[in-house]
């Protein structure tokens, strides 16, 4: 199969997963287990570590940058892949909490309060938006397309990169609100 007919297939696949990851996200955010009649135990404990992983997600990708501008191809390749199972992993975890736990609100008055909404806002609509990103480019790189892979890099980094680090400081924000 040549690269243009892998493309074709790939940004199908691509499509479909950058539709069914945030309307899967927000039907199962609406979905809490011991409302359905569950005995499960709230998940409290999960905000710092998902965090914790979202901190380290934005490590991985500076790290990512650093590899690939001193021309370590594959170790830039390796932490990419690792960025994109921790993304994985905050997802799996965000939902498990939220499937578990009531949503915590914010408590902050005053101005503190719009700064969090805008910042929980533009994190949460790059959070959707970066998903076609971080496939796409991922996807160029594994087809041996550098050109159009450098390209698009340029743009998915930094959003990947503000959706990683703006979801520890959200945590941060909300964290003295938890339950």
């Amino acid at each position: 199969m040549s690269n243009l007919a892998k493309e074709k297939q790939y940004k199908k696949i691509i499509t479909a997963l950058s539709v069914i990851i945030p309307l899967a996200v927000a039907g199962l955010f609406g979905v809490n287990l011991q409302k359905l009649g569950f005995d499960i135990q709230p998940l409290t404990f999960l905000p710092p570590i998902y965090a914790t992983v979202n901190g380290l997600t934005a490590i991985v990708l500076l790290a990512a940058v650093v590899a690939i501008k001193k021309g370590n191809k594959k170790l830039h390749q390796q932490l990419n892949t690792f960025a994109i199972a921790c993304s994985l992993v905050f997802l799996l975890l965000y939902i498990a909490y939220h499937m578990t736990s009531d949503s915590t609100k914010f408590g902050g008055e005053g101005f503190i309060k719009y700064i969090y909404y805008f910042i929980l806002f533009t994190h949460i609509i790059l959070s959707i938006v970066v998903i076609p990103f971080v496939l796409t480019t991922y996807m160029r790189a594994s087809l041996g397309n550098f050109t159009e892979h450098k390209k698009i890099a340029k743009i998915t980094f930094p959003l990947w990169l503000y959706v990683a680090v703006t979801g520890v400081v959200v945590y941060l924000m909300i964290s003295p609100y938890y339950v």
